[in-house]
């Protein structure tokens, strides 16, 4: 009897998922390789399931490889994703709705997408953000006030984006603030360690 009621909890554990260690599955986590050194971020698909989905595929194929952060102003954010090295713009799949109503903020060392004045206009670019920027926050769903959606959070190596973050910029084209010595984004991989 005893071992038919062992059965019966541990069949019930294992249908509420509470066996499973899928259940407990963290957060997907990224490496950043850079040229300046590696940092690890965690996303967030529960808060932003679009939005890292959207990003995971961009990862899944390699996209961000040999591209650049192209757009950095010290105590503001760091700008990447989009242009290689030479300050081309790469081609991108079509954008994806604005999820920045999620709850999470524009707070030191979270990420989010990068968009024009269109709210619904992020692609593959995306930033870090180097303080609190309150004024990216949602505030409301019209589009002046949507802000920008924060999908993710650096867990390890701040240390390396505020040195991006500290490096000389100028024109580059029609572009400003972009770093006179390219910083290159030379490989973003999942994590195969989680913190």
């Amino acid at each position: 009897m005893r071992q038919f009621y062992a059965f019966l909890v541990l069949t019930l554990l294992s249908g509420l998922g509470l066996m499973s260690n899928s259940a407990f599955a963290a957060n997907p986590q990224l490496v950043f390789e850079t040229n300046r050194g590696d940092f690890i971020v965690e996303l967030y698909p529960d808060k932003a399931p679009k939005t890292v989905a959207n990003f995971m595929q961009y990862v899944n194929t390699g996209f961000y490889n040999d591209t650049i952060f192209h757009r950095v102003i010290n105590r503001f954010m760091i700008q990447g994703g989009g242009f290689t090295a030479n300050m081309t713009e790469k081609t991108t799949r079509a954008p994806i709705v604005n999820e920045a109503g999620n709850g999470l903020r524009n707070e030191i060392g979270t990420l989010a997408m990068a968009r024009t004045a269109d709210p619904d206009s992020a692609t593959a670019q995306f930033f870090i953000n180097l303080e609190n920027n309150q004024f990216l926050n949602y505030q409301s769903p019209d589009p002046e006030l949507i802000g920008y959606c924060v999908f993710g959070r650096v867990l390890k190596g701040i240390d390396v984006v505020r040195e991006i973050a500290a490096t000389p910029t100028g024109n580059a084209g029609p572009y400003s603030d972009v770093p006179k010595s390219a910083i290159v984004i030379h490989h973003v991989k999942l994590n195969t360690q989680p913190l």
